[in-house]
């Protein structure tokens, strides 16, 4: 992992990104490029400039649409879909920036119905055959850096599940060497002599990780030797967080936010948040509002009731706020008391069914986001009733309060819609990894996956 402003970035998935920006860029400068230029072998920097634009337009829409993870490698099927949806909007903001900044886009598509439609179908096999070269290396263990775990086999099992169902390829478990192979006084045996730095690089070991249970009996002499030879050593919580990219909630310490880094930040930080923020919900109501005036229209013909549904939200520090939401639901919904949304409920109306799946009945939210109550990115926020339902029963679930929340989230992006105590845990563990590690950087890769949140309709209820 390749850590970028306190986000762990899976560091095949940087090294494939640049890889296509270099190949789209390239393909790009030659077909724009002039004659005189290719044949001299001098590169034309403004050419070269709007090779490079072109190509990162490419890759930010190849990130938006997933295409950047390392499980969607894994999965045929939906690679080969994704990768079409990908190039089809790559295409259009090609096609888009390149008028915005006056390049000739007739020379990369020929200025034909016939020769765009190649172009778009060359972009389309390229961004899947790269990945099809990916995931058969990924198969065949050709990427994967080997670890070795030290702990009790049953302490190591989350460890090793986590690898294989989050980062299959990514990461090959060669042995498990447990602490009884130990001697009390640390004299090596035949577990030690396993950690030791011989031992390690001939069975070209690139990390230990040591689970949380083991720490008191670790071979240090050992280990510290490895990590001198250039071993990585990693804590198990620690490795989880970093590849699963969510808080251990069964190994938080009570004073996790005394050292998280996502709380101390400046007042500019604070400021370039708070203009993005009033900045984009301003143009995005401005580019919205047709879609909006239409659904409420809509949702007036569809069942009796009020436009807009008002809800109580707990917000920053606790504080409580009237949250505006487009009603997908019918008046009556909620006669006796507060209840978990499901799928397929059947208290939602028709309308609502189609405003939900495409997230249109969040854009009221927009009005909380300039009146300072939410920010544009940030935990989901929940209602009373339930915060004080599931903080009885869910260590730390007040913790999430300590930012604004968002209309859209780490949880959101990562974790399908729940609607139970276990669902509202396994979101809180993201929630908290974003609270912990939150950042500009992480805010735009927020936005970006929720691209294909929207597009995708995933997590849709």
């Amino acid at each position: 992992m390749t850590r970028i402003f306190g986000h762990y970035v899976a560091l095949e998935m940087l090294v494939l990104w640049v890889v296509e920006f270099v190949l789209c860029g390239a393909a790009i400068y030659v077909l724009l490029a002039p004659p005189a230029a290719l044949g001299s072998g001098w590169i034309d920097i403004g050419t070269a400039n709007h090779a490079a634009l072109l190509a990162l337009t490419i890759g930010l829409t190849s990130i938006a649409i997933g295409l950047y993870r390392p499980e969607i490698c894994l999965q045929t099927r939906r690679l080969l879909f994704n990768a079409g949806i990908a190039g089809l909007v790559a295409f259009l903001a090609v096609l888009a920036v390149g008028r915005l900044v006056g390049i000739d886009t007739d020379a990369l598509f020929g200025g034909s119905p016939l020769r765009a439609l190649r172009a778009l179908l060359a972009g389309i096999l390229f961004l899947f055959a790269t990945r099809l070269a990916f995931s058969l290396a990924m198969r065949l263990n050709l990427l994967a850096r080997r670890v070795l775990i030290f702990g009790a086999p049953q302490d190591a099992a989350r460890t090793e599940a986590a690898i294989r169902d989050m980062r299959r390829g990514c990461f090959s478990v060669v042995g498990i060497v447990s602490p009884q192979q130990t001697a009390e006084d640390g004299t090596p045996r035949s577990g030690a002599a396993l950690l030791a730095p011989a031992s390690l690089r001939r069975r070209r070991v690139w990390g230990v990780i040591v689970t949380s249970e083991a720490r008191g009996s670790v071979p240090q002499e050992e280990l510290l030797s490895g990590k001198l030879a250039g071993i990585h050593i990693f804590g198990d919580v620690e490795f989880r967080e970093q590849q699963l990219h969510r808080i251990d909630l069964d190994h938080l310490e009570p004073d996790w936010m005394l050292f998280a880094d996502g709380l101390s930040r400046g007042r500019l930080e604070r400021l370039v948040r708070r203009v993005f923020d009033v900045s984009t919900s301003l143009a995005l109501l401005i580019g919205t509002l047709p879609v909006m005036l239409l659904t409420a229209a809509l949702i007036r013909l569809d069942s009796p009731g009020p436009v807009l549904y008002r809800q109580e939200r707990v917000g920053l520090h606790g504080r409580r706020f009237t949250l505006l939401k487009f009603r997908s639901m019918r008046q009556d919904a909620e006669l006796r008391g507060p209840i978990w949304a499901a799928q397929r409920d059947p208290r939602v109306t028709r309308v609502g069914a189609f405003i939900r799946r495409c997230r249109i009945d969040e854009l009221p939210q927009l009005f909380n986001v300039l009146r300072g109550e939410m920010a544009f990115v940030g935990p989901r926020p929940e209602r009373p009733h339930f915060v004080d339902q599931l903080a009885e029963v869910v260590p730390f679930y007040r913790d999430r309060a300590r930012v604004k929340p968002g209309i859209t989230g780490w949880a959101q992006v990562n974790y399908p819609y729940g609607a139970s105590i276990e669902d509202a845990r396994q979101k809180l563990s993201y929630d908290l990894y974003y609270v912990k590690r939150r950042s500009l950087f992480l805010d735009i890769l927020i936005l970006f996956a929720t691209v294909r949140v929207i597009l995708f309709q995933e997590g849709a209820r």
